[in-house]
């Protein structure tokens, strides 16, 4: 496709930005828009896995991003008072891949806002229509446009998925999670830890400045948990954990800091209709248990600017996009529910998998992320 394509991409976090800054990067000016009036990510922390870290080089983004968060060495799993199930080494799987960031989830929007140039605040769309020539969309500020493409990575919920595809509604994955960054430092400040227990966990991973990512991890019906009180009710339900966990949730001082949402599953049948393609979670939302929903965003980016650029129509674009991807994709989820599962067996029997096959099965997990997407 020439670089004078006109691409509109509606969602402005990481699906989104990464991709307007790797079709920059070959040569496009695609249109951003965000339907929020402001810049402000929620979730407290990310780890950006060695795999994304690739694609941020790709796109000229990495240096960045790594300068604005922590190396991370190691990844742990603890019993939840402290006891190491199973410890391995980051650097023996990944070599030359990249490094394991942990940041938060501001500075990373910040590193990809600095690749992808403009975007339109407090802008969504009302309406699509589309011919063999172009798709036509009207705005929610009145204005309208005409593209070549339109991708839709505005997240789980997706208006883009709704308007223009046969809307999959998302599934609740039984899991409940909190998530904090608190001024406190790791014990292990090279690590990313995983303390399980009996239908729960909390995780901690390092994000650079003496702060720490928390996450906490519990099973069960879905539910609304208000603001108010929120630090008091977190606390108690991980009151049981070892010290540091109780150290991390006593540095918190307000209800406000803390984040919480259901983990939700999407799993589109179709990525793309005619001029409309899906990225990100708009298209395969999972469970976080891999640690890899932003960097199969960004891989997805990557992939989408590099077929676009490639391919000589958008239909061919985005069926090879889809064809690349998925196989990727349908790993990730399919080894995050193994790892969903073997958190959920009984404790005893949980944690003796882990001494005894934990490393094992981590780098045999990880490994295929290890190749370029």
């Amino acid at each position: 496709m020439m670089s004078s394509a006109r691409i509109l991409i509606i969602g402005g976090g990481i699906a989104g930005l990464s991709l307007a800054a790797a079709l920059r990067r070959r040569g496009f000016n695609p249109e951003v828009i965000e339907r929020s009036p402001h810049w402000d990510p929620v979730g407290g922390g990310i780890a950006v896995q060695p795999n994304a870290m690739r694609t941020m080089r790709e796109i000229g983004l990495d240096v960045a991003v790594a300068r604005a968060g922590a190396i991370v060495h190691r990844w742990q799993f603890l019993e939840q008072q402290g006891e190491v199930l199973c410890d391995i080494e980051l650097e023996p799987l990944w070599r030359d891949v990249g490094p394991f960031i942990g940041i938060e989830r501001t500075k990373l929007h910040a590193a990809l806002l600095s690749g992808a140039g403009s975007c339109r605040l407090g802008t969504s769309i009302i309406a699509l229509s589309a011919d063999d020539r172009c798709v036509s969309v009207k705005f929610s500020d009145g204005s309208a446009g005409a593209y070549d493409l339109v991708v839709g990575a505005d997240g789980i919920h997706s208006t883009v998925r709704r308007l223009a595809f046969d809307a999959t509604p998302p599934v609740y994955g039984r899991q409940m999670v909190w998530r904090s960054i608190a001024p406190i430092r790791t014990v292990q400040a090279d690590s990313i830890q995983f303390w399980v227990g009996e239908g729960c966990f909390f995780g901690l991973c390092p994000v650079g400045e003496g702060h720490t990512y928390g996450f906490g991890n519990v099973t069960g019906p879905r539910t609304h948990d208000r603001v108010e009180g929120r630090l008091d009710r977190l606390r108690r339900l991980f009151y049981g954990f070892g010290e540091p966990i109780r150290n991390y949730l006593g540095s918190l001082e307000r209800d406000d800091q803390i984040h919480c949402g259901p983990i939700e599953w999407l799993d589109a049948e179709r990525w793309h209709n005619g001029r409309f393609v899906l990225t990100g979670d708009a298209a395969h939302a999972g469970s976080p248990m891999m640690g890899q929903g932003g960097g199969m965003a960004m891989e997805d980016a990557l992939v989408l600017a590099q077929t676009v650029q490639s391919a000589d129509d958008v239909q061919r674009a985005l069926e090879m996009f889809a064809a690349r991807r998925r196989p990727r994709v349908a790993w990730v989820r399919e080894q995050s529910r193994t790892v969903g599962n073997m958190l959920a067996m009984p404790p005893r029997a949980r944690n003796a998998a882990l001494r005894e096959r934990g490393k094992r099965a981590f780098y045999e997990r990880f490994r295929p992320l290890t190749a370029a997407p």
